[in-house]
């Protein structure tokens, strides 16, 4: 979830700046802060933000696709994607290229690999030409979309050359980046049922975890060694 600065320098993506916003957005970012990815957060988030909203904001939206997908609610992530397709003309590329990343994710997570071997066709030129103008965290998303997309279609091998290949080099010791990519190569050789690979991947993980010095928040630490486990057991 992005702190308020974040969000402020992202205006035009989100809901109009009030103090009636901001004050709400602080109360949601304090329990986020505190708690983690919570059920409570995304409903809470896509009540106020979204579903009680005028003319809720294409980024409030995409938000709270990522607080489902965080809690793994991918069924009620995939109902707001659809809110976000029916304002597809509106979006700017940024918005657009988030939007690509998510629904392309969340079709594989479901199982659809059909629909999301279909998207990725009708979507690849954009999100690869636009993936050269984001910094390498985003195109890292995109990247690990894809690797999703080609596990679900059981092409194992593909999945792994994407998430590899790319050439992601860690951002310092304390990297969460890394440590997603490393925690998506977990899940897909456990969808590959591949016993050794999985053992592997998740050792290079906590190995990963080891070199931390720090993390952003209290509930960090726990919430990946949860992940780690979970990717472990073929769960995303």
């Amino acid at each position: 979830m992005l702190s308020l600065q974040e969000r402020e320098h992202k205006k035009s993506t989100f809901a109009k700046k009030s103090s009636e916003n901001t004050k709400k957005y602080n109360e949601l970012y304090a329990e986020f802060y505190n708690k983690g990815y919570t059920k409570a957060l995304a409903e809470e988030y896509a009540d106020y933000f979204v579903l009680n909203a005028k003319k809720p904001a294409a980024g409030d939206i995409l938000q709270t696709v990522r607080l489902y997908d965080k809690i793994r609610d991918y069924k009620t992530a995939a109902y707001f994607l659809t809110k976000v397709e029916e304002m597809a003309k509106k979006l700017n590329n940024e918005e657009k290229f988030i939007y690509c990343i998510e629904a392309l994710a969340n079709k594989s997570k479901i199982g659809n690999w059909r629909d999301a071997e279909d998207f990725r066709t009708e979507h690849i030129n954009f999100m690869q030409i636009y993936s050269e103008k984001v910094d390498i965290k985003l195109r890292a998303d995109m990247y690990m979309s894809l690797a999703y997309a080609d596990c679900a279609a059981k092409h194992y091998s593909s999945a792994f050359r994407l998430l590899t290949g790319f050439g992601y080099k860690p951002q310092g010791k304390n990297d969460e980046k890394l440590l997603e990519i490393l925690i998506a190569g977990i899940y897909i050789c456990a969808k590959s049922g591949d016993e050794a690979s999985i053992e592997n991947a998740v050792n290079n993980a906590c190995a990963a975890m080891a070199l931390f010095k720090k993390y952003e928040f209290s509930w960090s630490e726990a919430f990946y060694k949860q992940k780690i486990k979970d990717a472990s057991e073929g769960l995303a």
